[in-house]
């Protein structure tokens, strides 16, 4: 696979409190990578820098070929770049037809959401009812379901399969490789490991803002993951 999407040796951080510390990534054009690792590795920094969130410090950010780190939020999104983050990001207050119509705005499924509701038929049976009343696992459903609607180039998926029940969580998961295999690029952030090693086709774990592992998923083997501390 070509690559897609290249951080090096990006240093990034908050104030004067440093994270990432000369992160090198590269993603595969249309695969599944894991972005692993336990509470304070710098996961979701990582993402918030590929996003535009997080200004780099120094290093590269490169996405097809192009340096985007001088590019907005909106600029990175208005060229297919599109993040589920770990809140979700619905519309708590609207009810999930008008969330659905939100989500596929100005695309060629506007005001069509079959295939949102073909992944999540239970959806459809919610159309009506106030997003903020949802189950977490609904109200996770129709946050994934904006990727099924405009089909970004490149998903980032933060924590989501966190407070989830492993049946809802093996769902989304399945949505996310089938997603994959639709030649978008798909960057998904876990820190709980099962599901997301069984979908990935290049795995990294970081700990303490480094990377602690880049391989694939069956070279980590049975033992414990770099980087995390058994209890």
């Amino acid at each position: 696979m070509s690559v897609e999407l290249e951080l090096r040796d990006v240093r990034a951080g908050y104030g004067q409190v440093e994270v990432l510390h000369g992160v090198t990534l590269a993603f595969p054009h249309g695969g599944l990578t894991a972005l692993l690792g336990p509470n304070g590795a710098g996961k979701t920094t990582t993402m918030s820098v590929i996003c535009g969130l997080v200004n780099i410090r120094s290093g590269e950010l490169e996405w097809a070929g192009h340096d985007i780190a001088q590019l907005s939020t909106y600029q990175r999104a208005r060229a297919g770049m599109l993040l589920v983050p770990e809140r979700r990001g619905i519309f708590y207050q609207l009810s999930v037809r008008e969330n659905l119509e939100v989500f596929s705005a100005g695309t060629d499924e506007q005001g069509n959401f079959d295939t949102a509701l073909a992944a999540f038929p239970v959806l459809g049976e919610r159309l009506h009812q106030r997003a903020g009343s949802l189950s977490g696992g609904e109200q996770q459903m129709l946050a994934l379901s904006r990727a099924l609607l405009r089909r970004p180039r490149l998903l980032l998926l933060d924590e989501i399969s966190l407070g989830l029940a492993p049946r809802v969580t093996a769902q989304l998961f399945q949505v996310v490789a089938e997603i994959a295999r639709t030649d978008t690029t798909v960057v998904l952030v876990e820190q709980y490991l099962a599901a997301a090693l069984r979908v990935a086709d290049v795995v990294y774990v970081l700990a303490r803002g480094e990377v602690a592992f880049a391989g694939e998923a069956a070279e980590l083997g049975e033992g414990p993951l770099p980087g995390y501390v058994s209890a």
